[in-house]
Parts: C-alpha cells; structure tokens; sequence
C-alpha cells in the first residue's frame, strides 16, 4: 500500500502522555464558598484537630489583612506578613515551628499543585479560589446566584444558622444530578467524618510492579529467571503480587519485553539507564494516577503473610508506605507502595542528579514500618548467596 501524502499524515507535535489527575492546587481539593471569609476560616480552624495528622492539611486563601475577615480568622490559620518587600523575588524563612517562603512571581496552575503536593487534602476559600470540587455554604450574607459557575461539582451542603431550606437557585443548579448531602455547619464532628470517607473514597487503585530490568551482573546470569519456588522469580514475584493487585506488570529492558514467561505482562522501561528508578518512573509514565506496589524479583525469602502487612497497613495519605531496612534502618524502596504523589517527586530528585530511589523516601514524608520477619526482606544477589539460599529454602 502506498503511504499517504505528508499533508494528510496528522503530525503530533508531543508525546501523547497520561497527566496525573491535579486540580487547581491537588489531587484531592475542596473549595468551600457560600458564607464570609471569617466563617470559612473559622469552620477549617474547627476541622483541623478531626482531621490532622491523620491526613497532611493544607489550606488556600486570600490575604485578608486589611479586611475585616483578618480580626476574626482564628489564630491558626492567620495569614503571615509579607516580609519580601525590600527587592528579593524570593524569601525562605525558618520560622523555626514552619517555614514560610514569599514570591514576588506569579503563581500558575503548574505551580500551584507542585508546592502543595505533599498534602493529601487541599481546603480552599471558595470565595477567592477555584477548585474542582465544592463545598456549598448557605448563608442569606453571600448570595450564590452569582457564583454558580464556581459550583461544578458540589459534594456537600451546609447551612448557616437559621437557615432550614436550600435556595431555589441551588436546587435548580444542582437538579441534573443527586442532591448532595447537607449538613448544619455548626455540626463539626459530621463534616470532618464526610471529609475522611471523601478521601477515603478518592483513595487510588493499587497496581504491581515486578522490578526484574538489572542485568544481574553480580549473578551472571538472569536474577528474574532462576528457579526457587518451581517457577522462576519474575513468575513467583508476580503470582504473590496478583493476590493483592487486579493488575500487574513485570519492568523489564526493551529488549527482555519478547523472553518473559506466558502470561506476565512486561511493562518496558521508558527511562532507560536509571536501574530501579527506572522501572518505578515508567509505571507511573504508564498510570501516574496509581499507586504502585513494587517489589524486586530477587527476594525468595519474601512471603504472603510479608506483603499483606504491607497493603493493609498502605498509609495513602502518605508519599509512600515502605519497611525498614533490618540491615541499616532506611526504608526498602523496592518493598514498598509509592503512591501518586511520589511521581514528581521521584522526578524532582532525578532533576538534582539522584538516581536512587531510597534517599527520596528518606526525605519524604512517608509511613516506616517494622518488617514482621525482618529475614524475608533479604535479597539474593550473588552465586554464592543464591546457593546458600537454594539449601535454606530446600530445608
């Protein structure tokens, strides 16, 4: 067949790549709007102690300083002076219990998430801010007839004191679909427990990773193929990861993708030369809206019993759920669960020059657990150390 002419071949100018799902400021966002400012401040002064430290906060809103709302937001979420006034674009201060860092640039929606991609729930003033999902206030003070493009996706209702009806404009917005529930605002305990089953709802899927790319030099020979269990490890890795995930795949080179077993799924590595980093960046390339467990082909001595304490124990609110190494005490990358939020992160660290995954979960804010056999997060790595390992397991 001849090719078809060049001005009819659709020339794609980017790589056709899966975005990570980020609102306007993260993944998890909820703009509350429909009352005064002084009241939304004073209603996520009440949440906070329901909800944090068990979820990372984080709270979006205008500077009120010279408005009334500055005199009756609570004292824990007050606004902070702008000190970076004097010709710095920017400002890091150690205010020792936090810090605080001031920019003169504007803040876009590509930054916006970036600064905030730490935190598992993001709390926005409504009446300032956008967010992709809503929490309607009804109070007679603020109107919402002309705020209802804000209101695309409202998940709760709450009304102000006196207030028992919704408004006919709400109702009539909100008419192409469920009503959500609605709540009085001063029932505090209510709206933090609709927050948490929120969340929990929203919580990503979890999909495996068979780390089995190295060129298992040490070994010399194939560590992903050798035999412990009656299949080989890339088999046996996965079977074990399959009672716990619906999806798994096996990171392999391009050029192994053809000589896995029938039945495993490869998923060749897209950031080539980077060793395990490498497999983790091109899971989260093929899903970054996953979390992804992730296990490295050459521990035999790993059980069921291990890996159920992990994923039951999976702390999503975390950049990562990970065991200590019995060894030297850091967490074990290659047994671990890296959420969503890990992605940038992971790629911030290449950015600096760091190719090693543990030293971004030493410094990130992650869930350490105590292995339950510390043994079984043994890796076999060597002829010597396989043999030892082939008489263990035979006994």
């Amino acid at each position: 067949m001849d090719s078809l002419p060049s001005s009819t071949v659709k020339r794609f100018k980017h790589a056709a790549l899966t975005r990570p799902d980020v609102g306007e400021f993260g993944r998890h966002e909820l703009a509350i709007l429909g009352a005064p400012c002084g009241d939304i401040q004073a209603l996520v002064a009440r949440l906070l102690p329901h909800l944090a430290p068990q979820l990372r906060m984080a709270y979006v809103d205008a500077d009120h300083a010279a408005g009334d709302a500055a005199a009756e937001a609570p004292a824990a979420i007050k606004a902070t002076p702008y000190v970076a006034d004097n010709g710095l674009s920017a400002e890091l201060v150690d205010k020792i219990t936090y810090r605080q860092l001031n920019l003169t640039r504007v803040l876009d929606r590509f930054s916006q998430p970036e600064l905030l991609a730490h935190e598992s729930v993001v709390l926005v003033n409504g009446n300032h801010f956008r967010a992709r999902q809503q929490v309607v206030i009804v109070d007679p003070r603020k109107p919402l007839d002309k705020k209802l493009d804000r209101l695309t996706d409202v998940r709760l209702i709450l009304l102000a004191e006196g207030q028992t009806e919704l408004p006919a404009v709400l109702t009539e917005h909100l008419s192409a679909g469920l009503l959500p529930p609605v709540l009085p605002l001063a029932d505090t305990a209510k709206i933090a427990a609709f927050l948490q089953q929120w969340y929990h709802m929203a919580v990503p899927v979890l999909r495996a990773l068979v780390l089995a790319g190295g060129r298992s030099e040490r070994m010399q020979t194939d560590k992903g193929a050798l035999h412990y269990h009656g299949l080989d490890q890339r088999q046996h890795t996965a079977a074990l990861l399959a009672e716990f995930c619906p999806d798994v795949r096996v990171s392999v080179r391009p050029d192994q993708a053809a000589d896995l077993p029938a039945g495993l799924k490869a998923l060749p590595d897209t950031f080539l030369g980077l060793g395990p980093l490498g497999g983790i960046l091109s899971a989260f390339q093929a899903d970054p809206n996953a979390a992804w467990l992730v296990l490295a082909c050459d521990l035999p001595f790993l059980t069921r019993d291990t890996l159920e304490y992990l994923v039951s124990n999976r702390q999503p609110a975390r950049m990562a759920t990970s065991f200590r190494s019995p060894w030297d005490d850091f967490p074990e990358p290659l047994v671990s669960i890296w959420e969503p939020r890990s992605y940038g992160q992971l790629l911030r660290f290449l950015g600096m020059g760091y190719s090693c995954p543990r030293k971004a979960l030493i410094n990130s804010d992650i869930e350490l657990l105590a292995p339950p056999v510390p043994a079984e997060l043994r890796n076999v790595n060597t002829p010597e150390e396989r043999a030892a390992a082939e008489q263990e397991l035979a006994h």
